[in-house]
């Protein structure tokens, strides 16, 4: 049977927190030399290097990035541990560790995730926010226990994991009153030389409007292009142009922005995906995060 020593686990956590281990030894009140030495023999033992040289810092590897976040769970339970035999109030709220695309409206990622933390007092969110490519290479290394997206998990990409399609719904073209009363009749064919405001190329909802604007015979006078959604927003409620986003979210970009609903397009579906490496949710925090999904894009 392999047998994890933990004073070793926890001179890693040290030094992974600390950057150097000089720094981490002086914490331990250890020297050097033998810090350095328990972190040679835990690689051993797990059969990875641990850290890898970045200048005068120690960064970590993959594997030391695994083994980082295992090692924060270890001594925060311990931690708990020790505070409820003294009988201190112990903290025994569990992490939930979410990527979210940065093309994702921060609106609809907020509806996701509240009723997680709504229906239970024990949960941590921890959100990053980046590049579905990032992020899905991230799940792989353990790093998040999901990756919200709007598509699912490309071919080209080799990371296992699976894609648990959440729900879809159509988009909304949101524009101010002065614009809206200008655009919303005999809408769409209102919308041709109208000025926009556009995710970049790159998006899936940029990729199925400039469909529906080919199909549509519409020429739009392009102001913009944005990878941030709420910047997008922003120069639209200064009435820099036209803007979409998910209809799920309507209510909440009338009230926030100060804008008025110039249409609704219901031949473009806006689809989100919860990435995670089970084949099944069997994460609690996740589940509720699909029951409220559910009750969010109806469509």
């Amino acid at each position: 049977m392999d047998w994890l020593n933990y004073h070793h686990l926890l001179y890693f956590w040290h030094v992974a927190r600390e950057g150097t281990v000089a720094a981490a030894a002086e914490r331990l009140h250890l020297a050097q030399p033998t810090v350095s030495a328990q972190i040679k023999r835990l690689e051993r033992s797990l059969g990875h290097d641990l850290f890898q040289r970045q200048g005068r810092r120690l960064a970590l590897t993959e594997f030391g990035k695994i083994a980082y976040r295992f090692a924060d769970e270890i001594f925060a339970l311990g931690h708990e541990l020790l505070d409820t035999l003294k009988g201190r109030p112990a903290d025994h709220r569990s992490q939930f560790v979410v990527g979210v695309a940065d093309v994702l409206p921060k609106l609809l990622t907020y509806r996701f995730l509240m009723p997680a933390l709504a229906r239970s007092s024990d949960l941590q969110i921890v959100c990053h926010e980046g590049k579905p490519p990032e992020l899905l290479a991230r799940l792989a290394l353990h790093e998040f226990d999901v990756v919200f997206s709007d598509a699912p998990i490309p071919p080209d990409v080799d990371v296992r994991a699976y894609s648990h399609l959440l729900g879809q719904c159509s988009v909304t073209v949101f524009a101010t009153a002065p614009l809206a009363r200008l655009h919303r009749p005999k809408f769409p064919a209102a919308l041709d030389g109208a000025p926009f405001l556009l995710p970049v190329s790159t998006t899936m909802l940029r990729r199925s409007l400039d469909r529906w604007f080919d199909d549509n015979g519409i020429r739009p006078t392009i102001v913009g292009e944005f990878e941030d959604a709420a910047l997008l927003k922003v120069f639209g409620q200064a009435g820099k142009g036209l803007f979409v986003v998910p209809s799920a979210i309507e209510k909440e970009v009338r009230r926030q922005y100060q804008v008025q609903i110039v249409g609704r397009i219901d031949a473009i579906k806006e689809h989100f995906y919860a990435i995670s490496v089970e084949r099944r949710v069997r994460h609690p925090a996740l589940l509720m995060i699909s029951d409220a999904a559910r009750g969010v894009l109806k469509d």
